[in-house]
């Protein structure tokens, strides 16, 4: 009996170890796969939010599928190393003409007067090419809050900054062959001119240097703010140009123009931003598109603003040529590398640095600026209320449109090419629609465009 007792006792130690161990197995295999489920769920949100892919445009994308693959070394430089080959082109021209500058007038003590500007572009400019608010919308509040220089000057800096940085970045943008809107940069381009022109004349006069520091850092918030609401739908359709453009989309467009050309003449900045928010608030443009797109415009207006502050005003100031001159350098290779960088990342990110940017530029105002008087309140509650209440005003208006194209898609009404809306069928139409692809799917299946014919009948029309 002792015997079997032993053995029923052995049997019993035994069968718990058994068991315990092939429980710490298990437990090991279920850690095991948590750490693989952990680890791929965080690859795929980087690779969503951090390298989504570019959206270039139809002729690069085919010369990059057609590309042999004994090519010689120059033509598989131009077209697969594009993101490198731009921003080597733009650096190399401008520098030369800097260092002949430097060298010729002896102007290297300029950096060690102003080096915090060379420090603030160093950022401004990798914002300026990534985003739409320009590297305007960091230096001239870091200019005129923190290093106290007069809004004249900082704007002025603003312009001249932008103009080497942007034109540098909308090389790099049209090299690469990324996606842009061409008819909206042709219209915004006109309006943005004549903004300016009368910018410069006329409402400048009228400001006081505070106001124009609220004016600026207020409307920035308030297109913050409209962006992050329009940001909470996350699967809206987008497109990658402007749906169906006729007369009345390009007036609007030319206005926007208008009056980002004012705010370009007032603080250095604003095309970039005005026409950033129709274009995806009002005709519901693709980030993707929409950033490169506002980087080229910027380039255009700050051209055109230095110009005529330079030459036809003959009143651009000397010190802020002195700022340009130590920001040349780092923007050069900050603005185009922005938009390379930036043609990867997800729109929200690139939405996200403009409500950090925005928001502290604003918080910045008012902590800084002495005396702050009940009007100057008053002007800062008044363009954050007023510019939201318009960029909503804006959202319902692209939902209202969206559907209108989404009633074409269905074949329930047609559009012709004078831009009047139809119903019937017959008579082609190319429409091209952003592609709002599932984020697991590989890179090279994301972001292309997919075109649908749509048919128009010529025997029944019905304007709306």
């Amino acid at each position: 009996m002792n015997g079997i007792n032993s053995m029923n006792e052995s049997n019993v130690i035994h069968v718990p170890t058994i068991e315990s161990t092939s429980q710490l197995v298990i437990e090991e295999i279920n850690v095991t796969e948590n750490k693989v489920d952990c680890s791929t769920r965080c690859a795929k949100w980087f690779r969503k939010f951090f390298m989504e892919g570019q959206v270039l445009d139809k002729e690069h994308t085919d010369a990059i599928k057609t590309l042999p693959h004994d090519a010689s070394w120059y033509r598989t430089a131009l077209v697969k190393y594009r993101r490198f080959v731009g921003p080597a082109i733009s650096a190399t021209v401008v520098y030369f003409l800097w260092l002949a500058y430097m060298i010729k007038w002896n102007m290297w003590y300029l950096f060690v007067e102003r080096y915090e500007m060379s420090v603030t572009m160093v950022f401004g400019s990798l914002i300026a090419g990534m985003t739409s608010v320009g590297g305007g919308v960091v230096a001239f509040p870091v200019m005129t809050l923190v290093v106290n220089v007069t809004p004249n000057i900082a704007r002025d800096f603003s312009l001249m900054v932008q103009f080497c940085g942007m034109t540098s970045a909308s090389f790099v943008i049209y090299f690469m062959g990324i996606q842009v809107d061409w008819n909206s940069i042709i219209i915004c381009s006109i309006g943005g001119v004549f903004g300016a022109i009368f910018g410069f004349e006329v409402v400048d006069q009228h400001l006081s240097p505070p106001r124009k520091k609220f004016t600026f850092t207020a409307f920035c918030f308030a297109f913050a703010f409209a962006l992050f609401l329009l940001n909470r739908y996350r699967n809206r359709k987008t497109f990658l140009t402007v749906p169906y453009l006729n007369t009345w989309k390009g007036f609007v467009l030319f206005l926007t123009a208008l009056v980002g050309g004012i705010f370009t003449a007032l603080v250095g900045s604003g095309l970039d931003i005005v026409s950033f928010s129709v274009m995806t608030l009002l005709f519901r443009v693709t980030e993707k598109t929409a950033t490169p797109t506002s980087v080229i415009l910027m380039g255009i207006n700050t051209a055109f603003a230095t110009y005529w502050r330079s030459v036809i005003q003959y009143n651009a100031s000397t010190d802020a040529f002195h700022y340009l001159l130590v920001c040349i350098p780092i923007v050069v290779i900050g603005a185009p590398m922005g938009s390379v960088i930036g043609s990867y990342l997800h729109r929200l990110v690139l939405a996200s640095f403009v409500y950090i940017i925005t928001t502290a530029a604003l918080i910045g105002s008012f902590v800084v600026i002495r005396p702050l008087t009940p009007d100057l309140i008053g002007l800062a509650v008044g363009i954050v209320v007023g510019g939201g209440l318009i960029f909503f005003l804006l959202t319902l208006a692209g939902a209202k449109l969206l559907k209108q194209v989404e009633q074409i898609e269905e074949g329930k009404i047609t559009m012709v090419d004078n831009g009047s809306v139809q119903s019937g069928v017959r008579t082609q139409k190319v429409f091209t629609v952003a592609d709002n692809a599932d984020p697991s799917v590989k890179n090279e299946h994301l972001n292309k465009g997919f075109q649908e014919k749509y048919y128009i009948d010529r025997t029944k029309c019905r304007n709306v």
